[in-house]
């Protein structure tokens, strides 16, 4: 069976927080199928280590420092990323941060933090790229990573339950307004992902293992669970699928 659908040779595709963990492998992904990818974290170092990954992998790699909830430095991404490839036909909306508190405990910076960064600064650089898009003629595709969280509220996590949901909803809305520029606005929402950002979960074995008999595939997920789905709703194979969530919780939601 021809793969060609979900060939990227010749895409840009911008990934956020891809230094590590859920970014990375989307991004090493994108670059597999094909892409040239401009890579979007706080750390440096981490995204020079992941730029020589996607150059080993026979693909081009803008490794640029960001902070997500800094809308002023996105405007200087888009314009180093046209400087350097001239488009750009994907987004993926990735960077986020978490905070553990009871939702009694959790401080107003807290709050404006973990909105910025779930929440505003995804619709801002989805903005900007949106209108790069509209200017090119020829479509694209931004992805959204929310969470499992959008369909019901875990404990403690009473500023990034709502963030996700924002985001979630952001989803829907870009899709209904740019869907007659052939723009695609997509999410995957994973659950309980191996990361770094989650250790303060994953760390708490009671709830770790309390989770994990809720979950029908008997395994919380990886960072390369969410890989196949990156890719598909950034190639062909999705050209008709635009405002939609694609659930990556291995059933837990079920």
């Amino acid at each position: 069976m021809s793969t060609k659908r979900f060939d990227l040779t010749g895409k840009v595709a911008i990934v956020t927080g891809a230094g590590r963990g859920i970014g990375r492998s989307i991004a090493l992904g994108l670059a597999e199928h094909g892409a040239d990818v401009v890579l979007c974290s706080r750390t440096q170092k981490e995204l020079e280590q992941v730029a020589r990954e996607v150059k080993n992998l026979g693909q081009k790699a803008l490794p640029f420092v960001m902070d997500m909830s800094q809308i002023s430095q996105q405007d200087r991404l888009m314009g180093e990323t046209m400087k350097a490839f001239g488009h750009i036909d994907v987004l993926v909306n990735n960077a986020g941060i978490l905070i553990v508190a009871p939702a009694e405990e959790i401080k107003e910076e807290d709050w404006d933090s973990v909105m910025n960064t779930n929440a505003k600064g995804p619709f801002f650089l989805a903005q900007k790229a949106g209108r790069v898009m509209i200017q090119q003629k020829k479509g694209g595709s931004i992805i959204n990573i929310t969470s499992e969280v959008v369909h019901r509220a875990e404990l403690n996590l009473g500023a990034y339950c709502p963030s996700k949901a924002a985001l979630f909803n952001i989803t829907k809305v870009l899709a209904a307004e740019w869907g007659k520029y052939k723009i695609r606005v997509n999410a995957l929402a994973p659950c309980f992902v191996n990361t770094a950002m989650n250790k303060p979960l994953i760390g708490d074995k009671v709830w770790y293992e309390a989770k994990l008999k809720g979950v029908p595939l008997g395994r919380h997920s990886e960072p390369e669970d969410l890989v196949g789905g990156a890719v598909f709703l950034s190639s062909d194979a999705s050209a008709y699928i635009t405002g939609t969530t694609i659930l990556v919780d291995g059933g837990y939601t079920t």
